[in-house]
């Protein structure tokens, strides 16, 4: 996985950015998370993750956040900019593999117009 260097402008970190997000984004579900996304005015796109306790325990909660980060840092420079996303993992996606949750993550993100279309 990605070291953390440089990762502060992709992420959401401030509560009142995480629930403008949350009040004014869009919903998407899929079967392994569901996603808020809310246009802005930065410049770079940001995520942030939202695991609640109900989740389980810190051990999971954790590992989940790690897996989404680091799906996150993947696709950071095919990324358009201007969007708030917000994630809510889900129990399931913990116990998938990661080229499962890839797969998805980059399918759902590509539905919303949210990745730069390569030309081969």
């Amino acid at each position: 996985m990605s070291q953390g260097g440089g990762d502060r402008d992709l992420f959401l970190k401030r509560s009142r950015d995480i629930e403008h997000a949350k009040k004014h984004g869009r919903r998407i579900s899929t079967a392994f998370f569901n996603m808020m996304i809310c246009a802005t005015d930065v410049s770079a796109s940001r995520v942030g993750i939202v695991v609640g306790k109900r989740f389980g325990g810190a051990v999971s909660r954790n590992r989940v956040k790690r897996l989404f980060r680091e799906l996150t840092r993947q696709l950071r420079g095919q990324m358009l900019p201007g969007h708030d996303l917000v994630v809510f993992p889900k129990r399931d996606s913990i116990a998938q593999p990661f080229a499962v949750l890839k797969e998805v993550w980059v399918s759902s993100l590509q539905r919303q117009k949210l990745l730069r279309v390569h030309e081969d």
